[in-house]
């Protein structure tokens, strides 16, 4: 169970460096992160990750698309580690 804790963990973080980078990405007018990316990320276990960088990085904030489907999977993923937690 601990090395659900540890993958689920480093996922996040992995998700909060993806969107520190395409905003670094964005000011430097570099290629961009696609968004279907960024949202994909968010809803497989990384909506921790994509909420923290969202707030953290500025980014992504004034697009309805993501301030809706961000906190729906971090409820969607919220749900699916306490149903994991609790039934093991």
């Amino acid at each position: 169970m601990n090395y659900f804790w540890i993958a689920l963990s480093i996922w996040n973080f992995i998700v909060f460096i993806i969107y520190g980078a395409d905003k670094l990405y964005a000011k430097k007018n570099l290629r961009r992160i696609k968004e279907s990316t960024l949202l994909i990320c968010s809803v497989f276990m990384g909506a921790s990750g994509a909420m923290a960088g969202m707030v953290l990085f500025n980014h992504k904030t004034k697009k309805t698309k993501f301030c809706l489907i961000t906190p729906l999977a971090f409820i969607l993923n919220a749900i699916i580690t306490a149903t994991i937690y609790y039934k093991y």
